[in-house]
């Protein structure tokens, strides 16, 4: 009898072992996810060029059209008049300035040389003193006409900023493609108005997906970043699959979403999974797959 109860028990554990093994489920199930970014006017004005198309495939740094810059190319033109009239009212001061910074260095090598004379005994005191007193005044001098000068100086600084910041502008209506991928959405049309922040188009890298999937906290202790597994989708009669790698593992659990089916009941907590899968040109976003651990 005892031995009867042992063999049983052997092989009620035994059969729960294998169909835990081939209960022929995937260990966790998503969509496919890309990192879509939308790329938006950053001036205002009419869009003269813009060469994106949906489906194609851009480079990186891609020059892909431009905004009218002709409004901004005429205001940096009056700037640089602007500048040109406030530099010739300058010129005569900065002239004086110029006159009094040469009196200036003859004066400091008088300096030197009665200093000399002194050491040698060749020289008075009063002498340097005179010297020292012609320094003061014409330093005093060169601060009178700087002073004067001021306003002009700070507006020439003014048109300066206001220059930099047309260039700037100018810049920005260059249309340049962000990252290599796949033009999604096309927003506008060349010939339209554009503004500021206004949508133009969305771009994507499908070249390599990520798969987002839920599993329990029961399968956590199996997964780990870096991690090799498969990724399978449905296939005409079968399952494809495809290699993947773990990229990212939750830190807190979430309730399980309802688009989602795991293992365990949809009200449970799970923990978000994401793996890279490389692209064959078969995967497409929001597309459902299956990950299963090679374990």
């Amino acid at each position: 009898m005892k031995y009867t109860h042992s063999y049983i028990l052997g092989f009620t554990i035994l059969t729960l072992i294998s169909c835990g093994q081939s209960n022929g489920k995937a260990d966790g199930y998503g969509n496919f996810e890309a990192t879509e970014i939308t790329v938006s006017a950053e001036n205002n004005g009419k869009l003269m060029q813009f060469d994106v198309q949906e489906g194609n495939k851009l480079q990186q740094n891609t020059f892909v059209g431009y905004i009218d810059t002709i409004p901004l190319a005429l205001k940096r033109e009056q700037l640089l008049v602007s500048k040109d009239v406030v530099s010739s009212k300058s010129k005569g001061v900065l002239s004086q300035i110029a006159v009094l910074k040469a009196k200036l260095k003859t004066a400091n090598t008088n300096k030197e040389r009665t200093e000399n004379l002194i050491r040698d005994n060749a020289g008075t005191q009063k002498q340097l003193d005179d010297i020292l007193g012609e320094i003061d005044v014409i330093n005093q001098q060169i601060r009178s006409v700087e002073i004067q000068n001021a306003p002009v100086v700070n507006e020439l600084k003014s048109i300066d900023v206001q220059l930099k910041q047309i260039e700037d502008q100018i810049e920005k209506c260059k249309i340049v493609n962000p990252i290599t991928g796949t033009v999604l959405t096309k927003y506008t049309e060349p010939n339209e108005i554009t503004a500021f922040g206004k949508p133009l188009y969305k771009i994507a890298d499908l070249e390599h997906m990520e798969l987002r999937v839920y599993v329990s906290e029961t399968q956590l202790a199996n997964l780990k970043i870096g991690e090799e597994v498969t990724v399978k989708i449905d296939d005409k009669d079968d399952m494809k699959g495809y290699p993947g790698t773990i990229t990212w593992i939750a830190s807190e659990a979430e309730f399980t979403p309802k688009i989602i089916q795991t293992k365990e009941e949809r009200v449970a907590l799970v923990y978000a999974v994401k793996m890279t899968v490389k692209n064959d040109g078969s995967l497409k976003i929001g597309m459902p797959a299956e990950m299963w651990l090679n374990n």
